[in-house]
């Protein structure tokens, strides 16, 4: 079946909950599992100043994936890059070449905006990605992450 990648929609935020839920399953964040994000998405994703960019694939019809992003400012590198949140596609569309497909938008659209930097994180124990990463060039450095929630 051919998929179609572009940029997310309004229409499409049912079913980016859906994909942010199995992702967040699959790399064991059940507890960021939590309904009521589509308001907060169409701000950030749709409103006057959008902060967030979301790539979708389309399968027959049907979200099979997707990938957020936004442009950031390093102090360290003294410019703009991409922090890519989320790449997540579902079990059916791995290994079909989609992964690097989004990786090569995100690399354009980052290009056109003036960043010649894409970060990201992944989990350790999500040793596929990991390979994945390797595979198209990129790499890896150390570093925990923490969160404060108030």
């Amino acid at each position: 079946m051919q998929h179609i990648i572009r940029m997310a929609s309004v229409e499409d935020l049912g079913q980016i909950q859906e994909l942010v839920e199995a992702h967040a399953v699959y790399e064991g964040w059940n507890d960021f599992v939590k309904a009521g994000k589509i308001a907060a998405w169409r701000a950030l994703m749709f409103g006057e100043t959008p902060y967030i960019y979301c790539l979708v694939v389309e399968e027959g019809g049907r979200l099979t994936g997707y990938s957020a992003f936004s442009k950031q400012y390093s102090m360290w590198e003294a410019m703009a890059y991409y922090y890519m949140d989320c790449l997540y596609l579902d079990e059916a569309s791995r290994g079909k070449g989609i992964g690097f497909e989004l990786m090569k938008r995100i690399k354009a659209m980052a290009h056109k905006d003036g960043c010649r930097l894409i970060q990201w994180q992944t989990p350790r124990s999500n040793v596929r990605a990991i390979n994945f990463y390797k595979r198209i060039g990129a790499e890896s450095f150390e570093k925990e992450r923490f969160y404060w929630r108030w």
